[in-house]
């Protein structure tokens, strides 16, 4: 069992590193369409004269960084395990996805600022170069945004998808204000659309700061609640209580558990200890479970997580 238990560890380890290293190949490519439009973005938004554009391009330049930092935490985290780092480098991505939504943040801070300068103080906008400049910077942040998008979606991901969303959000402003000033002369658009991003990009930026802050911090997953768990697991034949449960992220795509197993049957554990593995995973996508059992003779274990499993028997 031992040597079974070792085998699918490295498999599941292997099969992290791959996903790890797809998506550092498609943020590379991430990286090279964003850094060439936004030179051109920024050129036309200055000319321009365009708010909007010109907080599109400096948002997309910001991505390249960003999204340059998000492909190296994904190599580095698809990199093998060493003895001083027994679970990978796969929080290397959680660390990316804080330094991402920092520098998100701090962007947001910034285009605010602008947008109601221009608010008091009104310039003058080129809205047929705005608008054709943002109308080609959307079918490059579409295409950026396909390449990233699909498949395992981890922090480092989804903070680098964050970017990009943010950049469409740009340029479907962009083009609007573009519209708005060549039909009507109206240049406030233009900033007022700014703000409007920045809110959207706001709400997004801080749950993703909760989510990667949660992670370092080890809080349980929001998907997964650790009294449906212990309920779960009491259900399994023989399980008589489930305490000191813990359960926490090692990265985005590996989930950890460890719990105290009180068994009628110590002679049962070989058994009952892979029907509790098979479930943890299946139900919960826990792939790196800790169960240490002990026997109900031992009375070390809390006397409501026994009252929690009988009566999960007596409602079965």
């Amino acid at each position: 069992m031992a040597c079974l238990c070792f085998y699918n560890d490295r498999m599941n380890h292997h099969d992290h590193q791959h996903h790890d290293q797809h998506d550092a190949r498609k943020l590379g490519i991430a990286v090279a369409l964003t850094l060439v439009f936004a030179a051109v973005e920024l050129v036309a938004g200055w000319w321009g004269n365009s708010l909007a554009l010109m907080a599109d391009a400096g948002h997309m330049l910001v991505d390249s960084t960003s999204l340059t930092l998000a492909a190296l935490a994904a190599w580095y985290a698809g990199r093998k395990s060493t003895q001083r780092r027994s679970w990978g480098n796969g929080r290397a991505e959680v660390l990316a996805a804080l330094i991402n939504t920092s520098i998100m943040l701090v962007l947001i801070g910034f285009i605010v600022y602008h947008a109601w300068q221009r608010l008091h103080t009104p310039l003058p906008i080129a809205g047929g170069t705005v608008l054709v400049v943002a109308a080609l910077g959307l079918i490059i942040n579409l295409g950026v945004l396909w390449v990233i998008s699909g498949g395992r979606q981890s922090l480092n991901t989804r903070a680098a998808r964050l970017h990009v969303l943010g950049d469409l959000l740009g340029s479907f402003a962009a083009i609007t204000a573009g519209v708005v000033v060549m039909t009507t002369g109206w240049t406030p658009i233009d900033p007022i659309l700014s703000l409007l991003i920045s809110a959207l990009l706001l709400h997004s930026a801080l749950r993703l700061l909760r989510a990667s802050v949660d992670v370092v911090m080890e809080a349980v997953p929001a998907t997964i609640d650790p009294e449906q768990v212990r309920a779960c697991m009491c259900q399994v034949d023989g399980v008589v209580a489930v305490h000191d449960l813990h359960i926490w992220q090692i990265s985005s795509a590996r989930i950890a558990l460890s719990a105290h197993v009180v068994v009628a049957d110590l002679l049962q554990w070989p058994k009952q200890v892979l029907q509790l593995q098979s479930l943890l995973a299946e139900q919960f996508s826990i792939d790196h479970p800790t169960l240490q059992p002990e026997h109900t003779d031992a009375d070390r274990y809390c006397a409501v997580d026994a009252v929690v499993c009988e009566m999960q028997e007596s409602s079965t």
